[in-house]
């Protein structure tokens, strides 16, 4: 049925889009194509499939599962991982050309952005995003903005709508990108603030299940996207079959696993605020939280990513991650199960991520089986 005669909500769109046809005896589901190449005869014009690094009829539906989410009817470009699509995302900035990052965001894409302004091919400044008055002055001769909100692993949450403005003002051919790994579509929809091309790590929430890497990027320009699809095809970042299939069945749940892991993880917030094991809690859900105002303004949810500070440092924090029972020590995010990390075991981790500072990824479980997980290993600390 044409959604512009029944609006369709997220949670129902994260079922029914990218569906097969309807006609009798069809598949429900979209099939796995395996196939490398396609018959074609006469010169390849744009749109042709041809070969296999061009398209694929396994990445269509997701791809259009996810345009539907962002709220485009432009197509998605699907990615061999989330740190493929920021590459791509980042050859927007001309040589010469002028990167606006925030100093605190996804470490992949800070490390590539360090490494190629190291090499001379543009100008990296990086920026506290949640303060907008430092990021308006770094925006003269900007390029690209890159925006991430809330910020990995700090979760500051930054303007979007004056940041995206402000930067179209300072350079009208300005491109703003943003990470919506954290919040997903469901949370939060950038293109609706100004934002021109909306990044994935599909390995995260979309696909949920820590079982595919891949990425994604979307766009309601054309050009931006033909720009972005020619680059994946030469470059080859492609998805395989496979993973696209399996992403896409993860993206089915993706509105019950949200809105299960949220609501954990505001309890979780909320008691582990009051814990005197706890020197910090950052989560923009509490009313305490700097960002928890421009969150309400932006965001229909706040996501389900904690951090901790630990009282008694860098060895308190190591303490509490091996206690645990229930919750998984390991990195990434957005899959079913409970995960937890130190973030600054990570050699590339900015120094002004706290020593201390744990990262939390609520999972599905049962909520009270998670916080006594936590308490358990909080009161099991000397000084608790």
């Amino acid at each position: 049925m044409d959604a512009a005669e029944f609006p369709i909500a997220p949670d129902t769109l994260v079922v029914s889009a990218g569906r097969p046809a309807r006609e009798h005896d069809a598949a429900v589901n979209p099939p796995i194509v395996l196939s490398s190449t396609f018959h074609g005869t006469g010169q390849v014009v744009d749109g042709d499939r041809a070969y296999g690094r061009y398209s694929n009829p396994s990445w269509e539906p997701f791809e259009e599962a996810l345009s539907a989410l962002e709220g485009t009817e432009l197509p998605g470009l699907l990615f061999a991982s989330g740190l493929a699509a920021v590459s791509a995302a980042l050859d927007l900035v001309p040589p010469g050309g002028v990167l606006v990052m925030p100093k605190h965001a996804y470490q992949g894409a800070l490390v590539m952005a360090e490494e190629l302004a190291a090499k001379g091919l543009f100008e990296l400044r990086k920026v506290d995003i949640a303060d907008t008055a430092q990021v308006l002055a770094a925006l003269p001769g900007v390029s690209v903005l890159w925006l991430e909100s809330p910020t990995n692993p700090m979760l500051e949450i930054a303007d979007v709508p004056q940041l995206s403005e402000a930067a179209k003002q300072a350079n009208p051919q300005a491109v703003v990108v943003m990470d919506n790994t954290f919040a997903t579509p469901l949370v939060q929809r950038p293109l609706e603030f100004g934002v021109d091309l909306v990044l994935h790590s599909v390995t995260k929430y979309l696909a949920g299940h820590s079982d595919v890497v891949l990425g994604a990027l979307v766009t309601s320009k054309p050009q931006l996207r033909s720009q972005l699809l020619h680059y994946r095809s030469i470059h080859g970042a492609i998805a395989g079959p496979f993973e696209a299939w399996l992403a896409l069945r993860g993206l089915r749940t993706l509105a019950l696993r949200v809105e299960r892991s949220q609501a954990t993880a505001l309890l979780l917030a909320e008691r582990l605020a009051a814990h005197p094991a706890v020197e910090a809690v950052r989560f923009p859900g509490l009313p305490e939280d700097p960002g928890h105002q421009r969150a309400k303004q932006q965001m229909t949810g706040f996501g389900s990513i904690i951090c901790l500070q630990i009282a008694g440092g860098q060895s308190a924090a190591d303490a509490v991650v091996t206690a645990l029972q229930l919750w998984t020590p390991a990195t990434s995010l957005g899959g079913v199960e409970s995960l937890i990390e130190r973030r600054r075991r990570h050699v590339n981790e900015p120094t002004t991520v706290p020593e201390n500072l744990l990262r939390l990824s609520v999972g599905i479980e049962n909520p009270e089986d998670l916080w006594s997980d936590l308490q358990r290993a909080l009161n099991s600390l000397p000084s608790s």
